[in-house]
């Protein structure tokens, strides 16, 4: 498959570095799109490195018109870590970076895995912004619960690589099987 792999600024920035390995281990192509955030905690050669592929991270660069290309050419999207401001951003239609850009241009399903303080991800506001997102059939991940980078425990912890990777392939078998539904098969063993 694939795989655009959206990462916005979080602390949680990291475990993006092991998503994308996890995707590549289990046969995917993955390309790397970045807001301008993320250089704030994992360094775009770091993915890079990793894809073999450069980094889209921004509008006003030589391949300004990336994002249309990589909306077509892509089976799913992956947004992981999903900021509130991120979140907020799509849900609303925004587009002031590489990563709203790609997702707006995106004719595949769409992932988003939320990471962010619990006060922030139980705020009315962002729930609202879920809701919608979810009305428009975005595929929104539960989060995790624990121990936060703020020191807080409860919801808003980035689900572990290997929970998002579970709901991806769990996501693809299920749009397999959809493309397959009311079909009619003929198999020949020959003469």
């Amino acid at each position: 498959k694939k795989i655009i792999l959206g990462i916005s600024g979080s602390i949680a920035a990291y475990k993006g570095v092991y998503l994308l390995r996890l995707l590549q281990k289990s046969g995917a192509e993955v390309k790397v799109v970045c807001t301008p955030a993320v250089s704030h905690f994992v360094g775009e050669l770091t993915f890079s490195s990793l894809t073999g592929t450069s980094v889209f991270s921004g509008l006003w660069e030589e391949k300004w018109s990336e994002h249309v290309a990589l909306g077509t050419w892509a089976d799913l999207m992956i947004i992981a870590p999903a900021t509130a401001n991120t979140i907020a951003k799509c849900a609303q239609g925004l587009c002031d970076n590489a990563l709203q850009a790609v997702y707006l241009a995106a004719r595949c399903p769409v992932v988003m895995a939320p990471a962010m303080d619990v006060d922030m991800y139980l705020h009315p506001r962002v729930q609202h912004n879920i809701h919608i997102l979810k009305a428009d059939g975005v595929h929104v991940l539960e989060t995790g619960t624990g121990y936060l980078a703020s020191g807080l425990q409860g919801p808003g912890r980035l689900l572990e690589p290997e929970e998002i990777l579970a709901s991806v392939e769990q996501l693809l078998a299920h749009n397999a099987e959809k493309k397959l539904a009311h079909k009619r098969v003929l198999i020949s063993a020959g003469p």
